[in-house]
């Protein structure tokens, strides 16, 4: 047992209280925020080497032991998700310094981002599972403040909308934590996969499908699976770039971790009724995700539905539950996290440059700015899936395991939106950066270089994990191993 795992939660939290105090200096909370989330991303680094050579880490707090007290985990999907998490928040923050404007950094900016921080890294490290109800609340609430700041029309609109989806949803999080614990009489994750084994028997009851398909709703509702998604690109669309960026890479994965999480560990029955209805709805989830990103003309609509289509490629190869696939998704996942936040960004330089989101009124970009449109054109391949770049090999290993499994019909769904998404995204580059060049009134007062630092890190980070993907494989395999056989994450938490 150490404290070390408690950091990447502690360092954004002290953090942001200070922030409190600064709202006054813009130049202070620039630097307090940006050294602090430096910082973190250099301990969920230490983290990840600290899991990869001596195995899951916990951390039992006030000395109460699990599983009757609250316990920190960090098993190896844990640890890259919180390493991930902080290497974006860190890119969202340089980017926000000239993206995110005087009058929001004087208003909390920094602080409510570093408490979203401290919510996203607490609920992929907790392994009880009431505290991921408390940590997805204090990431909630924090992106009530981020998606309000500012207080234009559309913000005010789509944040009534994103509230109040939340908020049922935190209730139905609260009946099913009720209800499992009803069951199983813990809320320690492991008792809890431990607990379900012993009454399952041969097959698990109907009663703990009806959980897991609770679970799934709540889930799913933050994760922003079919047809639980209508909220999404909305209330995604409102903000700034920063805050949609990391709005776009971060909450719906909290959501993916989640099912992923307690599917692995609860519900976790070869061919069970909670296995094919992610399946379907995974399936679903990329077509409807597909749809909306190839009808828009609007450069952010097209990256907001291609999270959709991320998140049911993610859990089809969640739902397949063997090795390939499981291994496919979190090397996915991750992959999806850093492009994602990427070209939010990207897209974000090219709304301010052109003062429009309507690719019908761009054009030309790459005549005056190169270094965004190659960003953008490498980035846009990443996503697509085009080897060797990240989200080939994730994609790949998913449709292996999907094969393997005999689900040709998803695996071939999920084989052909890579098409559907290179056709989305390069929409955006042949009409906005290739096509024919425009005057745009505000584009000398935009400054682009220091705009473009952010996403060309990310975009770097993206390319280094598709070319080095045998030197991430192993810690990819690590992760997936814990899922696989969950009698390695059990028996780290309850020291059996």
């Amino acid at each position: 047992m150490i404290n070390f795992l408690i950091l990447p939660i502690l360092v954004p939290l002290i953090t942001a209280v200070i922030l409190i105090f600064l709202n006054k200096s813009v130049i202070a909370q620039r630097w307090v925020s940006g050294l602090s989330a430096f910082v973190t991303v250099i301990l969920s680094a230490l983290l990840v080497n600290k899991v990869k050579n001596d195995g899951i880490q916990t951390l039992n707090l006030s000395n109460w032991d699990a599983p009757f007290g609250i316990t920190l985990v960090s098993d190896m999907l844990s640890a890259l998700l919180v390493l991930t998490t902080s290497i974006v928040a860190f890119a969202c923050i340089i980017y926000s310094f000239k993206g995110i404007g005087e009058a929001r950094e004087k208003h909390h900016f920094y602080a409510a981002l570093q408490f979203l921080i401290v919510g996203v890294n607490g609920a992929f490290t907790t392994g009880d599972i009431f505290n991921l109800f408390v940590f997805f609340e204090v990431m909630l609430m924090s992106s009530y403040a981020l998606i309000l700041l500012g207080g234009t029309n559309i913000q005010l609109r789509e944040s009534i909308k994103y509230i109040l989806v939340n908020v049922i949803s935190s209730g139905l999080f609260v009946i099913a934590v009720g209800y499992l614990y009803s069951v199983v009489g813990t809320l320690n994750m492991a008792h809890i996969a431990e607990r379900i084994s012993e009454i399952s028997g041969i097959s698990q009851p109907g009663v703990i499908s009806i959980i897991g398909i609770i679970f799934l709703i709540v889930f799913g509702l933050k994760g922003a699976i079919f047809p639980l998604y209508f909220w999404l690109p909305g209330s995604y669309y409102a903000p700034p770039a920063p805050v949609m960026a990391i709005f776009g890479a971060l909450l719906t994965k909290v959501g993916v971790y989640s099912i992923i999480r307690t599917y692995s560990l609860f519900f976790y029955e070869d061919g069970g009724y909670v296995q094919q209805v992610i399946m379907i709805l995974a399936i679903l989830t990329i077509i409807a995700g597909i749809i909306g990103a190839l009808a828009y003309w609007d450069v952010k609509k097209i990256i907001i539905y291609n999270i959709i289509v991320a998140v049911g490629v993610i859990l089809f190869g969640v739902s397949t539950m063997n090795e390939n696939a499981l291994t496919g998704s979190i090397f996915y996942l991750i992959h999806d996290m850093i492009i994602k936040a990427a070209l939010f960004l990207l897209v974000g330089l090219m709304a301010t440059i052109s003062g429009t989101n309507n690719l019908k009124q761009m054009g030309g970009l790459i005549k005056n700015y190169p270094g965004f449109s190659w960003t953008f054109f490498l980035a846009a391949l990443a996503l697509s899936g085009i080897p060797p770049l990240s989200g080939f090999v994730g994609k790949v290993l998913i449709v292996q395991g999907g094969f393997s499994s005999e689900y040709f019909i998803g695996a071939a769904i999920v084989l052909a939106s890579s098409l559907f998404v290179l056709i989305s995204i390069m929409k955006i580059f042949i009409n906005g950066v290739w096509g024919e060049p425009k005057t745009y009134a505000n584009e000398k007062s935009v400054p682009y270089k220091q705009l473009l630092i952010a996403p060309v890190i990310l975009v770097i980070l993206s390319i280094c994990y598709g070319v080095g993907a045998d030197f991430v494989y192993p810690y990819i395999s690590q992760a997936a191993e814990s899922l696989i056989n969950t009698n390695i994450y059990i028996d780290a938490v309850l020291k059996e």
